[in-house]
């Protein structure tokens, strides 16, 4: 009986081990697939709300970027009106199809990228689990920025196509892509990539950096875990406001070559870019144009952005909390 007791527990040790290591490791694998499918579907839903709610105004701002028209409130608050007139109230968010074909991976890519480098550079400099330092805090929001953008560009082309040109000329995304490809060739649709890489850099770096930095600020001197959703707004407006302040004229710059193919321009390289736009239009006049508007729009997309992410997380989170439990 002795030996039987033995065996007995022999047996049920190895029964107790085998599937705590079996199941240990998929559920490891499983939680960091949630982690980043939690990330692409936050993302994408805050793209989505924030561009929609400033299509309109991001929509005028680009028809100013790519002519010679001079900018004011008074021109931008006319050309919605002259363009709620001739085409329907609707014609205020032509383009947005493409600008949500374009911007829900774009937002998916770069906020899942962003924590999947937070998670690298923590590892990296030894920070994991706690807020990075400065540097790192503005590397990570670069790389995001990079990666969505190398990822998404050709449909950021199509969304500004369609913003400045009238309906009777392309129909659909589609379409869009057909022209180009067969009327000016495949490498237009990577026309102005530069620019707009290089503009990406310092936006989404300082974006990420001061929304970050901000929320770490607010919990070293509140000693709440988490800032509230009207704190989230200001700080996401923060963010946006000097984010796109120090890349507004790459901006600018990238729609220019983007439509050159539609407005009647040859840019052939950023430098002979910006020579033109400052030689006929002023250095801030040209290169600087909408940007009092983009600080209207930008902070307000920035802000919902952000916010939008972080609650989706949050709610996301404890949905699959709350079911684990039930299970």
């Amino acid at each position: 009986m002795g030996n039987g007791v033995r065996e007995g527990r022999v047996d049920f040790k190895h029964q107790d081990v085998e599937p705590i290591t079996s199941t240990h490791l998929p559920s490891e694998g499983n939680q960091e697939k949630k982690k980043v499918l939690n990330s692409l579907m936050s993302g994408a839903l805050a793209g989505a709300v924030a561009k929609t709610a400033v299509a309109p105004l991001d929509r005028t701002k680009i028809m100013f970027q790519v002519s010679s028209k001079r900018f004011s409130a008074k021109e931008a608050y006319r050309l919605i009106y002259r363009t709620y007139l001739n085409e329907g109230f609707w014609s205020l968010w032509r383009g947005n199809s493409a600008t949500m074909v374009r911007v829900i991976p774009y937002a998916a890519i770069q906020f899942c990228a962003h924590e999947e480098y937070k998670h690298l550079l923590g590892s990296y400099y030894g920070f994991q689990g706690k807020a990075l330092t400065p540097f790192p805090r503005f590397i990570a929001g670069s790389l995001a920025g990079t990666t969505a953008a190398m990822l998404t560009y050709p449909l950021d082309m199509v969304r500004a196509r369609m913003a400045v040109t009238p309906k009777e000329m392309y129909s659909n995304i589609v379409h869009v892509f057909i022209r180009i490809s067969r009327e000016e060739g495949l490498k237009t649709l990577y026309r102005g990539f530069t620019p707009t890489i290089l503009g990406v850099i310092p936006y989404a770096g300082l974006s990420f950096f001061t929304y970050e930095t901000l929320k770490k600020l607010h919990a070293d001197h509140s000693g709440k875990s988490q800032p509230s959703p009207p704190e989230r707004l200001l700080f996401g407006a923060c963010a946006g406001l000097i984010g796109q302040s120090a890349s507004y004229p790459l901006d600018v710059v990238r729609r220019r070559m983007q439509t050159a193919g539609v407005m009647g321009h040859t840019y052939s390289s950023i430098l002979l870019t910006m020579q033109e736009i400052i030689r006929e239009e002023g250095l801030i006049r040209g290169l600087y144009k909408g940007l009092s508007m983009n600080w209207v729009k930008g902070p307000i997309a920035v802000g919902i952005s952000f916010t939008t992410f972080d609650l989706t997380q949050i709610l996301l989170r404890k949905l699959q909390h709350s079911t684990n439990v039930e299970r």
